[in-house]
């Protein structure tokens, strides 16, 4: 596999890294998908942007679990007010009220506490999961109190970069096949998956957009 790798900037002149394998990834997808074919020249240049940091990433996936885009980047935002410099050790420093006073529910605050807990005692092996396969990294996150399937998949795509993780417990990911492949018609976890088996080794891609396409202006 040929990988390509170029840099960009934000509007804030930050250095975006585009995923090695984006560009053949694109092409793979609009060769073999006439529904990729068609979507992916929508979005012109806009690729996915990692996040660097594993506690920062898996923090907001919590924070993300069964709430709007909405009301996920205003709670996550008050937290980063809160927390400014967002560490384990200053997280369990701010403590529950205060995380609990930034919008989150008893329990997320719990789930986050728990969370820089287990990094600050290093009960993760967060060095180890760059050389560790998806299934191998999943297995370790979902021994945290609030990380699920879907949580380990999202740090998958968002601080690993895997290429091929399909999040099939993710409602946007069905609403995007739903919405593209099924003319809206409801789409079941074996309809997705026979979709997705020809977006291999690819799927982290395809799924990407299938996200834009329901929601246009890419994340923050």
């Amino acid at each position: 596999m040929v990988l390509q790798s170029r840099d960009k900037t934000d509007a804030g002149g930050r250095q975006m890294a585009v995923p090695p394998y984006w560009e053949e990834a694109k092409a793979e997808l609009m060769r073999r998908d006439r529904i990729m074919n068609k979507l992916i020249p929508q979005f012109g240049d806009l690729h996915l942007v990692g996040h660097d940091d594993p506690f920062t990433t898996l923090a907001r996936s919590i924070v993300n679990q069964q709430v709007t885009p909405k009301a996920a980047n205003a709670a996550w935002q008050k937290l980063l007010d809160a927390c400014p410099k967002f560490t384990p050790a200053l997280v369990i420093k701010a403590g529950a009220a205060q995380l609990a006073a930034c919008g989150l529910s008893k329990r997320k605050t719990e789930y986050i506490l728990d969370l820089a807990d287990n990094f600050k005692a290093k009960k993760v092996h967060a060095g180890e999961w760059h050389q560790m396969d998806d299934e191998a990294v999943i297995a370790e996150l979902v021994q945290i109190r609030g990380i699920t399937r879907w949580t380990a998949e999202m740090f998958l795509i968002f601080n690993l970069l895997r290429p091929n993780v399909l999040p099939l417990d993710d409602p946007r990911l069905i609403a995007g096949i739903s919405h593209n492949y099924f003319s809206g018609e409801p789409v079941s976890r074996s309809d997705a998956r026979e979709v997705a088996a020809n977006w291999e080794p690819f799927r982290t891609v395809a799924t990407w957009y299938l996200w834009r396409s329901l929601d246009p202006v890419p994340p923050p």
